[in-house]
């Protein structure tokens, strides 16, 4: 089966190198715009009437996949999917940002963490009846974020 992808836009954020980018959007307060090709802006419509967007990414400097990493929060090796790394098979990232804005074909978010220039791949009106979930298990972080 072959799957083809088509960015919608381009990210652009203050993060112009890997290594400055904070390990989860939840961790970043930098403002971050997101510019919607043309010929997807009609899709734009309803959008500002959200506070919070999930978009959705292509990590388009990882080259690796690794199977099996260290997370940033352990230093025992844990498989891809147990974990939020890069290096995934289809290199595909994920966050969710504060809507501040949306101007023509431009979404100004805040809380961005992706690198300028990564290329968007869809987003989606992030809603807490649909999103939260309740009687969670967060498996290998248990004891190691902040209130569980």
């Amino acid at each position: 089966m072959k799957i083809d992808i088509t960015p919608i836009g381009i990210i652009y954020s203050p993060y112009k190198d890997l290594k400055e980018i904070p390990c989860q959007a939840y961790k970043s307060n930098k403002i971050g715009r997101i510019k919607v090709f043309k010929k997807f802006v009609r899709g734009l419509k309803d959008v500002k009437g959200f506070s919070h967007v999930t978009i959705l990414y292509y990590f388009h400097k990882s080259k690796d996949c690794k199977l099996i990493a260290n997370p940033f929060l352990d230093d025992k090796p844990k498989g891809i999917f147990a974990i939020r790394s890069p290096h995934r098979p289809n290199h595909i990232g994920v966050s969710t940002v504060r809507l501040l804005k949306v101007k023509s074909n431009e979404l100004i978010v805040k809380g961005i963490d992706a690198l300028n220039g990564t290329p968007l791949l869809d987003i989606k009106p992030y809603i807490p009846t649909f999103d939260e979930r309740t009687n969670v298990r967060i498996g290998w972080l248990k004891g190691k974020l902040r209130g569980n």
